[in-house]
């Protein structure tokens, strides 16, 4: 595959899957900050708080990485009439 090129819908399908997983493990983790503010456990909070900023940097990454890729999806694909 790397030798003859990459199926560009397919990497963009990929990161799009990834930006997704990344987007609810950013939910359980947000709740989990509130759950130990509401429990006290202020040091817990404050890390589990800067873990989901980080997921949100890193989905941003993830959406420049697919805008960098160029084109509309579908524009790598050819038909031809057999």
């Amino acid at each position: 595959m790397c030798e003859s090129g990459i199926n560009i819908d397919q990497l963009r399908m990929s990161i799009a899957q990834t930006e997704e997983a990344l987007g609810l493990a950013q939910e359980w983790l947000e709740q989990l900050h509130h759950l130990a503010d509401h429990g006290k456990q202020s040091t817990a909070s404050v890390e589990l708080a800067q873990v989901t900023v980080i997921l949100g940097e890193a989905r941003g990454k993830l959406e420049k990485a697919v805008n960098s890729l160029g084109g509309q999806p579908g524009d790598d694909v050819t038909v031809e009439l057999v």
